[in-house]
């Protein structure tokens, strides 16, 4: 039997705890604006794909992530995993408490507890569509579905090592910036060979890449600019070999959206990527480090349905 009330996913740990902080400020706004809903708290990584799973299996079709894109990411994946309904009869939405929040930048949800809330009472949603990834880890071939953006090489490495900071129980947003400068200092180039859509398009050594289904990732960056959620497309940007001293030079580009005016960037939409590397290299999805080399992604197109804010412009 299925219901109409909201299952509320609580990440108590996203946002250096803001999760578990504010949920009673959240679930109040909640009860006020006379939603009806039953919350659940992760307890440890992939939690929340595990919920949302037994969510939906137990009827419900309305799902509200409380953190960060790492959750969402979780969420979206649990959609996916489960075998119960098409993910497009869930209603997906977001009460932003993580650190980064860079999925709901595409969709205008508000910072703000009582507009996100209110956005669940709107209802209004958008068909967004998702990238499908293969990846390896310790040989053993994996699958995620992209709901924002993946990182390569130096990127992932960034991530993953953010990650690890995290995991040690540290907090705050300088930890990118010390996890970008520690990496930095070591990462050389990575050999590429890259095919889209069955065709080949680049051979040679690759600094970082990024596949977007949305533009925003790393706490503002724009390393795919021009992507659309739902034009049933990915955006593929490669920043080819590069000194240090130009990449330090130029990296305020990557928060202006002006990267591909750089002669070293390529830049591809299409539909599915093959990318083989050598030596094998990171992977991050959505902002969390999950394997290494070789790499397929492939588009999922309008495959789920997003909760969007006041703003939001179709």
């Amino acid at each position: 039997m299925t219901t109409e009330k909201w299952m509320v996913i609580v990440n108590p740990k996203a946002g250096s705890g803001r999760g578990l902080k504010d949920w009673p400020i959240i679930s109040n706004q909640m009860y006020n604006s006379g939603l009806r809903f039953t919350c659940v708290f992760t307890e440890h990584k992939f939690h929340a794909i595990e919920l949302t799973v037994k969510a939906i299996n137990d009827g419900f079709r309305h799902i509200v992530a409380v953190g960060g894109d790492g959750t969402i990411h979780e969420v979206v994946n649990g959609i996916f995993i489960q075998k119960e309904v098409p993910t497009t009869d869930i209603y997906l939405a977001v009460i932003p408490a993580g650190t980064g929040n860079d999925w709901i930048r595409m969709y205008g949800i508000s910072s703000t507890y009582s507009e996100a809330v209110d956005a669940l009472v709107q209802k209004r949603t958008v068909l967004q569509d998702v990238g499908k990834v293969e990846f390896f880890e310790t040989r053993v071939p994996h699958i995620r579905y992209m709901a924002n953006v993946a990182g390569l090489g130096f990127d992932a490495v960034v991530n993953m090592k953010y990650n690890n900071l995290k995991d040690q129980g540290k907090y705050g947003k300088s930890l990118y910036l010390r996890s970008t400068f520690n990496t930095f200092l070591k990462y050389t180039s990575k050999h590429f060979d890259i095919k889209v859509d069955g065709e080949p398009f680049y051979n040679g050594m690759v600094f970082s890449g990024a596949v977007g289904i949305g533009k925003y990732n790393g706490g503002g960056m724009q390393q795919t600019p021009n992507a659309a959620v739902d034009d049933g497309l990915m955006d593929l940007t490669i920043i080819t070999h590069m000194s240090k001293f130009k990449v330090l030079r130029k990296f305020k580009m990557l928060f202006t959206g002006k990267i591909y005016s750089l002669p070293s960037v390529l830049f591809r939409q299409c539909k599915t990527i093959e990318i083989n590397t050598t030596p094998e290299t990171r992977i991050e999805i959505d902002g969390e480090a999950v394997g290494t080399s070789p790499f397929r992604f492939e588009l999922v197109p309008r495959s789920i349905r997003v909760v969007v804010g006041h703003s939001y412009k179709e």
